[in-house]
């Protein structure tokens, strides 16, 4: 019995020992910027080389859903656009010939007058230049007002078809697969050649390279820590041994939370505490997501 005594209370001195060995004010587990990638469009997947673990960089293309028959409608519209400037107008070119005759017959009535005034000509005569010359200019301002209504409804045309041509642009974007942030796939959730969706998730991706340890500590650590201090996070790399980066307080909640059931705090007695997350750079990539941490606000 003694023996046995002995034995409960040397584990019990050797456990207080190793939890208070890396002593620090809080912990709690490291998080990233984590992305659900999804599909743009419908369509079959036609290239989608990507493997989980691999690092992507921001907007690298890594595939590509059909997009042939959204080719094909550019080209169309395309041909549809040179056809409507090929039916524009030249206002100018249409109307020269009129305007010729009407610079004929106000050289004719300047003839007229100057015969007029040595009694050689008229008045009759210089009526009938003038009238001429309103007739011509009536008909003038008719043939633009119909060019001018011509080449509006030809701009509209022209305008409908361009929308047209952006909206089928866009979507012919959408069809590339544009990675959005630097980081690791985590998840692939879809194979090359299969038929998706819009909305349908393609693949997840982090920011392993930026993570975040969300701690949580009690009431009276409150007064010790602001957003924006530089503190020290640590990480186990083995039984006996931690390894330290720097940190940056980026939030601290303003609500107590019941402590959760992974976090250990210090103050065990105590049931509520405050999340705080600290940003510290994974410059070596030893970090992972969901691995424990260790903070000093100190």
């Amino acid at each position: 019995m003694k023996q046995l005594v002995l034995s409960i209370g040397t584990f019990l001195i050797l456990f207080s020992c190793n939890r208070n060995k890396f002593a620090h004010d809080a912990s709690g587990t490291f998080e990233a910027t984590e992305v659900i990638v999804s599909s743009e469009t419908n369509g079959k997947l036609e290239s989608f080389q990507l493997t989980e673990g691999t690092v992507l960089a921001k907007d690298q293309v890594i595939g590509y859903v059909d997009s042939v028959q959204l080719y094909l409608k550019k080209k169309q519209l395309l041909a549809n656009h040179k056809a409507i400037q090929v039916k524009r107008p030249d206002i100018s070119v249409q109307v020269s010939s009129i305007k010729e005759q009407i610079a004929k017959a106000e050289f004719e009535k300047r003839r007229i007058q100057r015969l007029l005034q040595d009694n050689a000509a008229t008045q009759k005569q210089l009526d009938d230049a003038n009238s001429e010359i309103e007739v011509l200019k009536k008909s003038l301002n008719g043939q633009i007002n119909s060019l001018s209504t011509s080449v509006n409804g030809l701009n509209e045309e022209t305008n409908t078809n361009d929308v047209q041509i952006a909206q089928i642009e866009d979507q012919l974007k959408k069809c590339k697969i544009i990675n959005p942030i630097q980081g690791t796939v985590l998840n692939k959730y879809v194979e090359e050649k299969e038929i998706v969706t819009q909305g349908k998730a393609l693949y997840k991706i982090a920011d392993t390279k930026n993570l975040f340890l969300r701690a949580y500590i009690v009431s009276e650590q409150l007064e010790k820590v602001k957003i924006g201090q530089k503190v020290t996070v640590y990480i186990n790399v083995s039984k006996d041994k931690q390894k330290s980066y720097p940190g940056k307080i980026t939030w601290i909640s303003n609500k107590a939370e019941f402590t959760p059931k992974t976090i250990q705090t210090q103050e065990e007695r105590q049931n509520l505490v405050y999340a705080v997350k600290i940003e510290v750079k994974n410059t070596d990539g030893l970090i992972k997501i969901g691995m424990y941490g260790d903070v000093d606000f100190r």
